[in-house]
């Protein structure tokens, strides 16, 4: 599910990653200064708008800033906005007259392909639905599933991970991959506010609820009404896609299977292609005509675990099965390089790397859990040849090229005949000359991490 994340964000590559993790977060922007208006709550729109909630609220939006709404606010000016205004949004959302402003449409590119709306709160709605998912969590998390990991508190894919390996390596060497078609789109209201209601009394609430459902989107200029789906890009879209997805796992539960759910990324563990065909019938059935869901037969499947991707991480074969890349993860993190490469053309050599280095960091982060290290090291020596090709083409003439590999140690000889041969930065970048007078200690000297080495270092310190 993109969103700008905090520094404390934990994401994963296949397209999930739009909302915040459940952890603290610290931000130098306080609003100790704001008014909140002390009461006590004596009902729940009153522990939304208590002041502790709001503050924290505050704070979990301003530290995971993101971009404007339709009013163009942004993150920097909400604390002089609430000084001004908040004591009239309180009245509004406890006399239950609160409306939010429409959602400003965006896409951002699918992980498979294609394109994923997202709809933008103002920073405004962005807060009360932050304070709104905090007062519910703590209502409806506990009766949630032990196999549903996303966006819930001290939950991670990565956790998700762990339990799809623990379960093939159990003997469910057979996997339900069920993709939900658009699900974002496709949530009924109607559906979605009954089970809301199973928990909540407060009206106001529920009120506030529907109408952020039923927001229009604004597009080319004009707000859209909207009839059914809960858009990513808001805080509480995370929170109500659980409780709607959490009669399936209960379906599955009672059952008695072993699957795990990361929001809308299902995949049901079996030890038959039988049984797996078996419950890709009964659950499409389910899902359509009790939630009224689409499941997508194109992309979904029954087939082996290792054949099948689970949030950018596989599996190996092997009866142990270990965890590696997806295929999918390497080509995009790749890609995200060539980006990153491509903008620094014209910069000096450790201005890049400077740029790499977060990004690398933060992906090593995530696949700390691969066991399979090739796939590391081949992306290491990708990166290093890529870095070596940008230095080629800053070169530019065979002059500087041949006194640039001399200073870095080649002999006259060679470096005159490697600075002329005419072919291309890459054939270069993967030539001996170039690994000679650029070896892995140089650019590790010049600030570049290695993946392998950090994925290593992170699984020691576990």
């Amino acid at each position: 599910m993109k969103t700008d994340h905090d520094a404390n964000t934990v994401t994963h590559p296949e397209g999930q990653g739009q909302y915040p993790e459940s952890q603290p977060v610290s931000v130098e922007t306080s609003p100790a200064s704001l008014s909140w208006t002390k009461a006590e709550p004596t009902s729940l729109m009153e522990r939304v708008v208590d002041p502790e909630n709001m503050e924290r609220a505050y704070r979990r939006v301003v530290a995971n800033k993101g971009a404007p709404g339709v009013d163009g606010m942004t993150v920097h000016q909400l604390a002089d906005h609430l000084k001004q205004y908040w004591p009239t949004l309180r009245e509004r959302l406890l006399a239950d007259q609160y409306h939010p402003s429409p959602i400003r449409a965006t896409t951002i590119p699918k992980p498979k392909g294609g394109t994923r709306q997202l709809g933008i709160p103002t920073v405004t709605d962005r807060l009360i639905q932050q304070a709104l998912s905090q007062v519910l969590m703590p209502i409806f998390d506990p009766g949630f599933s032990e196999s549903s990991y996303g966006y819930r508190p001290k939950r991670s894919a990565k956790q998700a991970v762990s339990a799809m390996k623990a379960h093939v390596t159990a003997g469910h060497r057979w996997v339900v991959d069920l993709d939900l078609e658009a699900f974002f789109d496709r949530v009924n209201h109607d559906l979605l506010m009954a089970r809301v209601a199973r928990r909540v009394d407060d009206k106001r609430v529920l009120r506030l609820i529907r109408r952020y459902l039923e927001a229009g989107m604004f597009q080319h200029g004009l707000p859209t009404p909207r009839r059914r789906g809960t858009p990513q890009g808001g805080p509480l879209s995370p929170l109500l896609a659980n409780i709607l997805l959490d009669d399936m796992d209960k379906a599955l539960e009672r059952r008695g299977h072993r699957f795990c759910r990361y929001a809308d990324d299902v995949q049901i563990y079996v030890r038959s292609r039988r049984a797996g065909e078996r419950v890709m019938g009964s659950l499409s059935e389910y899902l359509e005509s009790s939630l009224r869901l689409t499941v997508n037969r194109r992309k979904s499947a029954v087939d082996r675990p290792w054949l099948r991707g689970y949030l950018g991480y596989s599996l190996t074969r092997h009866k142990q099965s270990k965890l590696t890349l997806a295929k999918t993860s390497l080509t995009r993190m790749m890609q995200r390089v060539r980006e990153i490469l491509k903008r620094g053309r014209g910069r000096n050599i450790q201005r890049v790397i400077e740029g790499l280095r977060p990004v690398l960091r933060g992906w090593a982060n995530y696949f700390n859990l691969v066991d399979v290290k090739r796939p590391l090291e081949a992306l290491d020596q990708w990166i290093r040849r890529r870095l070596r090709g940008l230095i080629w083409r800053q070169w530019k003439r065979p002059s500087t090229r041949r006194r640039k590999l001399r200073g870095l140690g080649l002999d006259g000889h060679r470096a005159w005949k490697s600075a002329g041969n005419g072919r291309g930065p890459w054939w270069n970048a993967g030539a001996s000359h170039m690994n000679q007078a650029l070896p892995r200690k140089w650019f590790y000297d010049q600030g570049l991490i290695s993946v392998l080495d950090t994925v290593r270092w992170l699984k020691r310190s576990a």
